[in-house]
């Protein structure tokens, strides 16, 4: 079998690139795989490997029969990425051996592994579709505090027209004042407002209890006086 060796680390302080390759290379030959390309290369799991690409193109080219890493997440940037990857290499009939870890996809066990693998992946990638559709229906939903003032608006525009106060209003609808201006300033289709009576003044205007009234009639008292 022609095999490909690589090696990778993330970053130039981790110096496991030698023992790497020497374990890889020592599995070539217990495996009498006579090799075909042999990479190392410096980069960390997001970024781009031109290394492990041509060994993809050589996949692709059928030189290639399997490929030897040291571990398997040596190979993949993430378990997306492992997945898709050797699923491309299963059906161009390239097989991944890790030489610390079981995992060999020259064997029958490996290649089921391989199949469970990309079953749990379409899993993942269906749950999280359902996810983002669930999302999406969600942010259609109106958010918020109920608008509940919004269906007295009529009753709210023909109180105030009848004399009302805006207090009143909010009492006798039981909703908050704030509510009932907030309606009121913005809304153009008021009726013109009536003048109220003296006794329906009487009747909107606020009370007074305790000392309240007793100043309100001190107050009358002197004006009489």
């Amino acid at each position: 079998m022609r095999a490909a060796l690589y090696a990778r680390v993330s970053t130039k302080e981790q110096n496991t690139l030698p023992m790497q390759m020497k374990s890889i290379k020592s599995l070539a030959r217990q495996r009498n795989w006579s090799v075909t390309i042999a990479v190392s290369e410096i980069a960390s799991g997001r970024a781009f490997r031109p290394e492990r690409e041509a060994i993809m193109s050589a996949a692709r080219s059928h030189k290639i029969d399997v490929v030897v890493v040291w571990k398997v997440d040596r190979w993949g940037r993430n378990l997306s990425d492992l997945i898709s990857t050797l699923e491309e290499l299963s059906s161009l009939g390239v097989s991944l051996v890790s030489t610390t870890e079981s995992f060999d996809m020259t064997s029958p066990a490996g290649k089921a592994m391989v199949s469970m693998l990309s079953v749990f992946s379409n899993f993942e990638r269906d749950m999280l579709g359902e996810r983002i559709k669930a999302g999406i229906r969600a942010s259609k939903k109106k958010h918020g505090r109920p608008t509940t003032a919004l269906k007295h608006a009529s009753k709210i525009r023909q109180l105030y027209a009848d004399g009302m106060t805006k207090a009143a209003i909010a009492r006798k609808l039981k909703i908050g004042r704030t509510s009932v201006i907030r309606i009121l300033a913005t809304d153009d289709q008021v009726p013109k407002r009536k003048e109220n009576s003296p006794e329906e003044r009487k009747n909107n205007s606020p009370t007074y209890s305790g000392a309240n009234c007793k100043t309100g009639h001190a107050r009358q008292e002197r004006s009489v006086r």
